[in-house]
């Protein structure tokens, strides 16, 4: 039996074996930690929608193994709260502790006709199919759906490699992205030569056509779809409260009994009304505190509450830089080269677990450390 079983090995998943290992070792024991994911690799989603996006993966024995976590890799298909078991496809049951779900979301797909022709970046096998199937169209147009933030970044980036096309069923571009960063995007669209529909959804996707909901057809060769994450079903499977499609969790991140959630699958006070968001803003420190936590209450020491940190937003915006913004309503601080310039610090750094270094494996599990810092 494995005294804390981590199920995802995603943002959360690794800084919670890192926070854990932390505390144990602070506290003159060690525990036994494993973490199961389905990939050997820590992929790094935020950056998905650049190119090339083959390199955007961190080995994790390199952070895992120098401090003695024990990686096992599998598709955790079954929780069992009451007897503290996992069932993973194809192996045997694997007995725990303390539990932490991490186990991410994925893009919600749409139940459309010709959905197989629609690409995401939601995934590091589905941005290589994009990059390789953009190779094929030189020339085609490029639907993106949605304009959320990765609808944003995706259209941005694809702007200088292809006539890009934005559809979104609001009637506003970025509308949930506030007054002033949605004005600095509008800007950027303009300035990239990226063209938007609004009031309008994607019903219909054929080889070299789209099909809207106001009868009209957009000619392209690539569909991007970027509406939006669903969290793994697991969450089903934990005793505790679902509203939204997550686990809600308390302060101390525990989702019921034994079994604490972090990142996309849990939902957490996040102040001001406001609850935690899909993003790795989030998911980092929820994943420390998770993980803190869990080794915490097995060694008979206080927990840990999770506080979220101010709330920020980095958006890039390809050729026309980027825009940083600070709180709920969404500040403008900075844009241009600026906001690019600190947009690649997080996208290049900050949001990279430390590897090889023990020493410094574990500072990076301290809860108190912040991954952004407001300016």
């Amino acid at each position: 039996m494995a005294d804390i079983v981590i199920v995802g090995g995603g943002f959360a998943g690794v800084w919670a074996a890192m926070s854990a290992v932390r505390l144990c070792r602070q506290a003159g024991g060690m525990l036994t930690v494993d973490l199961v994911s389905p990939t050997p690799d820590l992929v790094v989603r935020p950056r998905l929608y650049e190119a090339d996006p083959r390199g955007m993966t961190v080995p994790l024995d390199d952070v895992l193994r120098p401090i003695g976590v024990t990686r096992r890799q599998g598709e955790v298909v079954n929780v069992d709260s009451d007897r503290h078991t996992l069932g993973i496809r194809d192996q045997n049951e694997l007995p725990y502790r303390k539990l932490i779900v991490a186990s991410g979301s994925t893009v919600r797909r749409p139940s459309i006709p010709g959905a197989e022709y629609l690409h995401d970046v939601d995934s590091l096998a589905g941005a290589v199919a994009l990059e390789e199937h953009l190779k094929t169209q030189p020339m085609s147009t490029v639907v993106v759906v949605g304009s959320g933030f990765t609808g944003i970044e995706v259209a941005c980036e694809l702007a200088d490699r292809a006539r890009v096309m934005l559809v979104e069923r609001s009637d506003l571009v970025a509308p949930d992205l506030g007054v002033e960063v949605r004005a600095v995007v509008e800007s950027a669209l303009a300035e990239l030569g990226v063209e938007v529909r609004t009031g309008a959804s994607v019903v219909e996707v054929e080889p070299d056509r789209v099909r809207l909901s106001d009868g009209s057809a957009i000619s392209a060769g690539t569909v991007v779809w970027c509406a939006g994450v669903v969290a793994s079903p697991l969450v089903e499977q934990v005793p505790g409260v679902v509203e939204g499609g997550r686990l809600w969790v308390d302060r101390h991140l525990r989702a019921s009994g034994d079994v604490f959630a972090a990142g996309d699958v849990a939902s957490a006070d996040a102040g001001s009304g406001k609850r935690t968001l899909p993003s790795c803003q989030h998911a980092i420190p929820m994943g420390k505190h998770a993980g803190h936590n869990a080794a915490a209450e097995l060694h008979g020491l206080p927990l840990k509450e999770f506080a979220a940190e101010p709330y920020a937003t980095c958006l890039d915006l390809g050729g026309a830089g980027a825009v940083f913004s600070m709180g709920w309503d969404r500040a403008v601080r900075t844009s241009g080269g600026e906001a690019k310039a600190l947009k690649q610090t997080i996208n290049r750094d900050r949001i990279y677990p430390p590897t090889g270094d023990v020493s410094a494996i574990l500072a990076g599990g301290d809860p108190a450390w912040t991954w952004v810092r407001p300016s």
